[in-house]
């Protein structure tokens, strides 16, 4: 009887250990479940704040310029606890953007969230071990290749007037400046208070548009400046040959099949060479010109430098510069001077300027140098880029000699500087209702150092709002000062 009470215990408790075991088992597979396979859809679930208050728990790593930090941390001592602080906001806003407790980042916020908030992987030199423990390595840095003297040249010169200006080394692709006018300080976004949505919804109704990034998110006509590109299609295409030789160009120009005349502001261009024609910017010689390229060679040669491109992120994303390709003849003209559907970010016609001082090679622009863990020590760089001949070296070498002239004796004076070889073209962009806007002032240029063995820099200026009489509008009168003062900068940096 004892003996079977005995046997009977044993088997209850057999039974009772291979239930606990299975509801072990079932505890693991569910922690498992949870832990490894859902865990990013809870960490991604708006109702779960424990990684945003791990993400503001530890300061954020910092945006370089010239070694020195344009970003920092502010500790609240709040739930969400480091905020994030511009120390020179408006410049350099449209190189940061923001990063907003509420509004989410931009910019080089954005691109390079994973680096400055610490959760890249790379960061860490145990991965596996940090996913885990759920640790978080201290944020990373972000070196940009801003040259802070030029990006304070042109954010000086632009004196809170709407326009952009872009900076680029002919040579690399590296950009040098990136401004945006006018411009907004991104820490009043920061927080998560009240302030911040004021702030916000401020900044949205703002009829001057301060959080646009005209630099790179604005596309304007480019006008005169445009004349770059139709130069260089008419000489690779061979339809130039010789730049002094008259071009057989009426004043004025009727449109092809149209009643429509198109006139110069600039006087002796009937029958002008295309150096005449360049360095004084007749728009007759050039219209014409373009139509004698013909559609498919014009478009080939704008594709070159970078318009139509969809894909241009710097890392973030570039708005596309276009030329039709879906055009009469007369909007060929038109579209030859800069007119009609040709549009260009300012940093697309930075593209065009460098690529004539790099022998005709565009290399494509870049903002990132590297990126570093907190410490310094590097995690990528910017690896090779790709380049794209947007002309022969040959036109390079005459399309440089005439962007030479326009500063020495033409349109383009005031770009000049004393004993550096500087090369420009004005342009004058009409646009609103019959051309009843102000026009837009441009400037393009590039420039070599007395003792420097190629050209250190280009740059694209363009003024909205130019103060001037619109008869005394011009790119050489409002946007080539700044364009000056920023190549000054870069020379003697």
């Amino acid at each position: 009887m004892t003996r079977d009470k005995t046997r009977h215990m044993t088997r209850y408790i057999r039974h009772a250990a291979c239930f606990c075991a299975l509801l072990l088992a079932a505890l693991l597979v569910n922690a498992t479940r949870v832990q490894v396979f859902e865990a990013r859809s809870y960490d991604d679930n708006p109702a779960n704040r424990r990684s945003t208050i791990a993400r503001y728990g530890q300061p954020r790593g910092d945006i370089l310029v010239g070694g020195e930090p344009v970003t920092g941390s502010q500790d609240t001592d709040g739930r969400l606890r480091f905020e994030r602080t511009y120390p020179k906001g408006p410049l350099y806003a449209p190189v940061t953007g923001f990063a907003s407790q509420i509004y989410g980042t931009t910019f080089l916020e954005h691109t390079e969230d994973g680096i400055l908030s610490g959760t890249d992987p790379m960061l860490s030199g145990f991965p596996l071990w940090n996913d885990f423990t759920r640790a978080q390595s201290p944020g990373g840095h972000v070196v940009t290749t801003i040259n802070g003297a030029a990006q304070e040249a042109a954010y000086a010169g632009l004196a809170g007037r709407k326009g952009a200006v872009a900076a680029v080394e002919p040579s690399s692709g590296r950009i040098l400046a990136l401004v945006s006018s006018p411009s907004y300080d991104p820490g009043v976004l920061s927080g998560n208070g009240a302030a911040v949505e004021r702030s916000w919804a401020g900044l949205n109704e703002d009829p001057d548009k301060p959080m646009l990034n005209r630099a790179i998110r604005q596309t304007y006509p480019p006008g005169s400046t445009f004349k770059v590109v139709t130069a260089a299609a008419a000489l690779d295409a061979g339809v130039v040959t010789d730049v002094e030789k008259p071009t057989h160009s009426p004043d004025p120009y009727r449109l092809p099949g149209t009643s429509t005349s198109l006139v110069n502001e600039a006087t002796g261009c009937e029958n002008a060479s295309v150096h005449a024609a360049f360095v004084w910017s007749c728009n007759t010689v050039f219209a014409k010109l373009g139509v004698r390229v013909g559609v498919a060679d014009m478009a080939a040669t704008a594709a070159g430098f970078g318009f139509n491109d969809q894909g241009l992120g710097i890392p973030f994303s570039v708005a596309e510069s276009t030329f039709d390709v879906s055009v009469d003849k007369a909007q060929l003209a038109l579209s030859s001077i800069g007119q009609y559907n040709t549009r260009a970010t300012p940093l697309q016609m930075a593209m065009v300027s460098a690529a004539v001082a790099n022998g005709g090679q565009v290399r494509p622009p870049y903002l990132v140098e590297r990126t570093t863990r907190s410490g310094g020590a590097t995690v990528a760089t910017s690896g090779s880029r790709p380049v794209r001949q947007a002309m022969y070296p040959s036109t390079a070498v005459r399309l440089k000699e005439l962007m030479e002239d326009v500063v020495r004796e033409g349109t383009g004076i005031n770009a000049a500087i004393p004993g550096a070889r500087v090369g420009g073209k004005t342009g004058t962009a009409q646009h609103g209702i019959g051309n009843s806007g102000t026009p837009y002032a441009w400037f393009i240029s590039w420039a070599q150092g007395e003792r420097d063995m190629e050209p250190n820099v280009a740059v694209a200026v363009v003024v909205e709002d130019a103060e001037a009489d619109r008869g005394e509008i011009s790119g050489g009168g409002d946007a080539a000062p700044i364009a000056r003062a920023v190549m000054d900068a870069v020379l003697n940096s």
